[in-house]
């Protein structure tokens, strides 16, 4: 079997939109990490693809390939199906979360990476894990301003 470092996300919003979050956990051999973070206003979404992006961001090395699990239809859809590429071409007309498709696309064209789709909320222990940190982050004290949303959604209303 091949070396790769696993990733496992999950994002979660209490009402879309509302408050959200993320988790991850990256392992590696015997290394274990989990990233969470909150924001005070987002969607479900966003807050899956962030935690693919942010997972990305904080790998120190793209020599490893990468295998990132995710219980998204809309995060490993959009790119497996190679949807992503599509609406980078017509320049996400329309098409929501600009901002953090255009992180992924820039961060992970220097990984190799796989993704596996898990069913969410189905007993799968890393899953569950990134859940509760997700969960937990959105309903915490420590909320950032999702910038690019809380902006997007003064110009709608």
């Amino acid at each position: 079997m091949s070396e790769y470092i696993q990733i496992y996300t999950d994002g979660s919003a209490r009402g879309n939109p509302g408050p959200g979050g993320f988790g991850v956990i990256l392992k590696y051999k015997q290394s274990l990490k989990e990233i969470s973070q909150g924001y005070r206003l987002t969607t479900n979404n966003r807050m899956e693809l962030l935690a693919v992006v942010c997972a990305l961001e904080s790998l120190k090395t793209n020599a490893i390939p990468v295998k990132i699990y995710s219980d998204s239809k809309y995060v490993i859809d959009s790119i497996q199906k190679g949807w992503i590429y599509n609406w980078h071409s017509k320049g996400f007309a329309k098409k929501k979360n600009k901002d953090l498709w255009l992180r992924y696309l820039s961060v992970a064209k220097s990984f190799k990476i796989e993704f596996v789709w898990v069913k969410g909320h189905n007993g799968h222990p890393e899953n569950e894990r990134c859940d509760v940190l997700a969960v937990q982050a959105a309903l915490g004290g420590n909320l950032l301003i999702d910038q690019y949303f809380e902006e997007v959604q003064q110009h709608e209303n």
